[in-house]
């Protein structure tokens, strides 16, 4: 099994946990692809609206991917990929209360990678954000 970072605002993380469901870099289907039935899908969320300015910074869900389905909804001219999650109960974590803690965080300018918008974890980091998440 695999561990994944989605990146997302938290207004979009909470209406996924809300329909049950994941989606990567605005909709697209490659970044779903890449995950299995079982992986961890984490979402670190640096804002709280896509366009905000004010950082936000926290690692907002936590859950596992469902199945190996991969669909299409449609919500018009809007047609993202998507896929079922079995989000965990969790608590919002901030980053700086685990930054110290994580592998994703220990090189310089490590955030950079956060702008592909699903980056594979480590299963320590995994771990790390699990225990943290649920506490």
């Amino acid at each position: 099994m695999n561990a994944w970072l989605g990146v997302i605002s938290a207004e979009h993380v909470r209406r996924g946990v809300a329909l049950g469901i994941g989606q990567i870099g605005h909709g697209k289907r490659p970044g779903l692809a890449r995950m299995r039935t079982g992986d961890t899908l984490v979402y670190y969320s640096p804002v709280e609206k896509t366009g905000d300015r004010t950082p936000l910074q926290q690692f907002t869900a936590i859950g596992d991917i469902a199945d190996d389905e991969i669909w299409q909804a449609d919500e018009g001219t809007f047609k993202p990929f998507r896929r079922r999650v079995r989000y965990l109960d969790a608590t919002p974590v901030a980053l700086v209360a685990v930054r110290d803690q994580l592998h994703l965080t220990a090189e310089a300018n490590w955030g950079y990678q956060l702008r592909r918008g699903l980056i594979p974890l480590d299963d320590h980091d995994a771990v790390v954000l699990r225990n943290a998440m649920a506490q």
